[in-house]
């Protein structure tokens, strides 16, 4: 199993104070996305949220973990996303507060690809 949809709908009731939040899926698991950027990746039951050299340090301080992909046929690789923290998920406001995070990161990142 990639990811769960029941476990995508919890995310969005979680995130509901984000606003509009979609789930598409994508390469195995899904994208969590705010308007056009995708600031969250879902596989398996696990939230994974977008990093940067901004937030990563605070990710890492709270316990969060980072996703690795390991395709079937290469070498595995770490991704700039980060589980949610645990004492967020199954609390609104700590898991929208470390989403807005994720969601600057993926501003910063589009914001680069346009330079």
């Amino acid at each position: 199993m990639a990811w769960d949809r029941r476990y995508g709908e919890f995310v969005q009731e979680l995130l509901a104070d984000l606003g509009e939040v979609r789930i598409r899926p994508m390469f195995g698991g899904a994208g969590v996305f705010s308007g056009e950027l995708m600031f969250g990746l879902l596989f398996e039951d696990t939230l994974y949220l977008r990093g940067d050299d901004e937030n990563e340090p605070a990710l890492k301080a709270a316990g969060a973990r980072q996703f690795v992909y390991a395709p079937k046929n290469g070498e595995a690789s770490p991704m700039r996303y980060w589980s949610l923290p645990d004492t967020a998920a199954d609390d609104p406001d700590e898991a929208v507060a470390w989403a807005r995070g994720s969601l600057a990161a993926a501003a910063r990142k589009e914001t680069g690809k346009r330079n």
